[in-house]
């Protein structure tokens, strides 16, 4: 096991996006399974992630430094430095970080690697599932309510 330098990251372990939002994977870079553990620079104006909920990973948060809004479950809560959150597995609590200050919102992010999760994003109607490392993406309106594995169906 090697001690890690947060400054010293490299790729795979940064990610970044077109509007200067970048996640730092620290529990990847340290070889963690289990859990993973992100700290996120949101810039002014910008989103963390779509909003969305998980079926069944674990998330906990902290804000680290500067100021936002944390959408969660459709209500919009201010955030600053020091405050923290914790969202249980199997909830299904739809949540989203907006940097609504001057300065980057860091956040750290911690939770659990699930081997089978489903991300609902609200807004859109979209559900991202994962199992056996394999993503599929598809529109709540495509789901059927009317199919069933009944092999011998009433006529």
């Amino acid at each position: 096991m090697d001690i890690k330098n947060i400054n010293k990251l490299s790729d795979p372990y940064i990610w970044k996006d077109a509007v200067g939002l970048m996640t730092k994977s620290l529990g990847e870079a340290s070889g963690n399974q289990k859990i993973y553990v992100n700290i996120d620079y949101v810039p002014p104006g910008a989103y963390s992630t779509r909003y969305h909920s998980h079926s069944q990973q674990e998330e906990f948060f902290l804000i680290l430094s500067g100021t936002g809004t944390l959408k969660l479950n459709g209500e919009e809560k201010e955030v600053s430095k020091g405050d923290f959150i914790g969202k249980p597995a199997g909830k299904n609590i739809a949540h989203t970080f907006y940097n609504s200050g001057n300065d980057t919102l860091e956040i750290l992010d911690v939770g659990t690697n699930e081997p089978e999760d489903t991300c609902y994003y609200p807004e859109e109607d979209m559900y991202m599932h994962k199992s056996n490392g394999e993503k599929q993406i598809f529109r709540g309106a495509d789901l059927s309510n009317t199919w069933y594995p009944d092999p011998n169906p009433e006529k």
